[in-house]
């Protein structure tokens, strides 16, 4: 049902929770495939990937090339996009599921998209300056950031020419998503400190 596609650069270090929290959605029986589009790394990123049985495509500078050659391995009629140190809230696959069922039964699939609540890992005001700037801009624009994540069909992606090539690559394809078109999920993504 559901493929995972993370574009990756030197990020061994963030892929083992990443990953990890990715289990819940085999256990669950919605998760299909993770593909990791790779820019060159020159760390562990190819070992950890061969070790969680996640496909490793070596690829590009442009993540919006990587990210569209990810949908294109992908095998899922759904696709959830998420950056290396992604780490999902318990939970999530059950909520996944519910609105991939919901919006599949109500004819919209092929319009509607879904993103994660954000937080930020860490204590002070830093933080939580992240996390209040990405529900300021998703309740005044509609639009998440990059580091929210994001659940399309492969109808919908495709149909919206899957992710531009360029500079900001993943909001561009937000942007053409549109407005209250992405629904907010209740789990969040927990991001590390640096990642807002």
């Amino acid at each position: 049902m559901l493929s995972v596609i993370i574009a990756t650069h030197n990020c061994e270090h963030l892929l083992v929770p990443a990953l990890s929290a990715l289990v819940q959605g085999v256990t669950a029986g919605i998760l299909r495939d993770v593909t990791l589009v790779d820019s060159g790394s020159t760390d562990g990123t190819a070992t950890i990937a061969d070790a969680a049985g996640c496909v490793f495509l070596p690829s590009v500078n442009d993540v919006g090339v990587r990210l569209r050659q990810g949908a294109a391995q992908a095998r899922g009629r759904w696709l959830m996009f998420l950056s290396p140190g992604s780490i999902l809230e318990e939970g999530w696959a059950r909520e996944v599921a519910t609105f991939i069922e919901t919006a599949e039964r109500r004819g919209q699939a092929e319009r509607l998209a879904a993103t994660f609540r954000l937080a930020v890992d860490g204590y002070g005001i830093g933080p939580r300056l992240g996390e209040a700037m990405a529900v300021a801009r998703l309740a005044l624009l509609g639009l998440p950031t990059p580091a929210q994540g994001l659940v399309i069909s492969r109808k919908h992606y495709d149909k919206l020419g899957g992710h531009p090539s360029g500079v900001k690559a993943e909001r561009r394809l937000v942007a053409r998503i549109g407005r209250r078109r992405i629904h907010l999920l209740r789990p969040h993504v927990l991001l590390p400190g640096a990642g807002a």
